[in-house]
């Protein structure tokens, strides 16, 4: 009977020493589709990036170009050359063998003229890519382009397979260290670790990450356990009260989130309007008072912390009486615009904010709250709007303003041209110095209103590490995650 009892007891307590090797994960928006490379949505990129695909590079928690299924690659001394040498062993989740032909097929359908690829210009540089052998993949550019490494670490550029390219926006295989295994629609999505993965074995080995938009929805299931952790937490007003409790750890870092008042400039033809509504808007305010104050001013599309980056705060300051006058020298006196706001917190109280300032200097705007999917198919897609509030979470993308068709319909050929020739720069001096006069000049056209660049606000069980303190891209990157105790 003692025995019996011993050997229970040491059941219990190995059972209860066990490694949990399961998270839940708390995302604000669900995905549209699980296809990185056919869909716009930041939310894709959150479930999948790293996780069920990977790209030639990829991105570090650091920012850093990493190698991902190419281990190196060497570039011709004119810049035009690329050759990837690919990882031996890498398979699909569904067993098929991952090769040059894969790359191949990824990068010229990416990059084909009936591309539904939301980020098509990464690839545009592109003249050839070629299968040299198995393991071996060149890429020709038309121009040299030493950002090529930065363009392919994009979900929008990872590697995927012609047997499974159709459905992977419903069914995702990819070549990660985990697989897909549920998608219960408005609730959640489910991962389990790929066992043939060519890389180290992550520590978890079932994710499930769960969508709750409600900010209040979100502090109760942190609070009760429900959630291990939500990396991008829609409730910063909450923190302190995480702070205070030994149970969580507060993680504050920076995203690539340019966070702005989107202008249709194809509706807001005046450049005198387009300022008017820059210079009514109080950044600090909308920080205070959407953000709790979480989140930095910017006068243009980039981000603070990117080396090449130009304070253009101070190029349409909070002037009210300026934007009036601005106003009446334009004929709009009683102009009245739609704003349609998709459902992030820094969306929707942003808006209140944005709306009660440009009603100070005479603009009434007509507000209308869109839920994620209608937002991608009206404004993103349908450029069906005047003006809107979104995050532009991708990494350094000021080239967005160099493309006509994109949503806010900027159409200027000075710029157009000054991208061209940041792109093919190879002195890093001439092209710091472009991106600078690139900024400069959408700040002086006011193309939008530049509001903050996002905070990184996460939450998290303390007992988890690995988790990104920063968002060099859209992505929860599970591969380092893992329990502590």
């Amino acid at each position: 009977m003692l025995l019996r009892t011993a050997a229970a007891l040491a059941l219990m307590t190995t059972t209860a020493m066990a490694q949990q090797t399961d998270i839940a994960i708390g995302m604000v928006l669900e995905p549209p589709n699980l296809d990185p490379t056919a869909g716009a949505a930041a939310a894709i990129d959150e479930v999948v990036y790293a996780n069920v695909f990977e790209g030639l590079t990829r991105f570090g928690p650091d920012g850093s170009i990493q190698p991902g299924l190419a281990e190196s690659w060497d570039v011709s001394e004119d810049g035009t050359v690329w050759t990837f040498h690919l990882r031996e062993g890498v398979t699909f989740h569904d067993g098929t063998s991952m090769d040059a032909d894969d790359v191949v097929f990824s990068l010229d359908r990416a990059r084909a003229e009936d591309s539904v690829n939301a980020q098509k210009a990464l690839f545009e540089g592109i003249e050839t890519v070629e299968a040299v052998d198995p393991q071996t993949v060149r890429i020709t550019l038309g121009a040299p382009n030493g950002n090529l490494g930065f363009n392919l670490a994009w979900g929008d550029a990872v590697i995927v397979a012609p047997e499974s390219a159709e459905t992977n926006a419903t069914d995702p295989v990819g070549t990660g260290p985990f697989r897909f295994a549920n998608w219960v629609q408005g609730d959640r999505v489910e991962l389990t670790r790929y066992d043939d993965y060519w890389g180290e074995a992550p520590a978890l080995e079932s994710a499930v990450f769960r969508f709750i938009s409600d900010p209040n929805a979100a502090f109760s299931a942190m609070m009760a356990g429900d959630i291990d952790a939500f990396p991008n937490f829609p409730a910063p007003e909450t923190l302190s009260s995480f702070a205070a409790d030994p149970r969580f750890t507060v993680i504050v870092g920076s995203t690539e989130g340019e966070t702005i008042l989107a202008i249709n400039n194809a509706v807001v033809t005046d450049p005198r309007i387009r300022e008017a509504i820059a210079r009514a808007v109080d950044r600090q305010e909308i920080i205070d008072g959407a953000m709790f104050g979480y989140g930095t001013p910017i006068g243009s599309h980039f981000a603070p912390h990117n080396p090449d980056y130009v304070d253009l705060t101070g190029r349409a300051p909070h002037d009210p009486d300026r934007a009036r006058a601005l106003l009446e020298e334009a004929g709009a006196s009683d102009l009245k615009l739609r704003l349609a706001l998709p459902p992030p917190s820094y969306a929707r109280r942003g808006g209140e904010i944005v709306a009660s300032q440009l009603r100070e200097v005479g603009i009434e705007t007509e507000v209308t709250n869109l839920e994620w999917a209608q937002w991608l198919e009206q404004v993103f897609k349908g450029k069906d709007f005047d003006l809107t509030i979104v995050s532009h979470t991708e990494p350094m993308d000021i080239n967005i303003y160099a493309r006509p068709d994109y949503y806010f319909q900027y159409d200027n050929p000075e710029f157009q041209a000054l991208m061209e020739n940041a792109e093919t720069a190879t002195d890093p001096a001439e092209r710091s110095a472009l991106l600078q006069q690139a900024q400069e000049m959408i700040a002086d056209d006011h193309v939008n209103a530049f509001l903050f660049q996002l905070a990184k606000t996460g939450v998290a069980d303390a007992r988890l590490e690995g988790l990104w303190e920063n968002a060099p891209t859209q992505a929860n990157d599970l591969s380092e995650v893992r329990w502590t105790e």
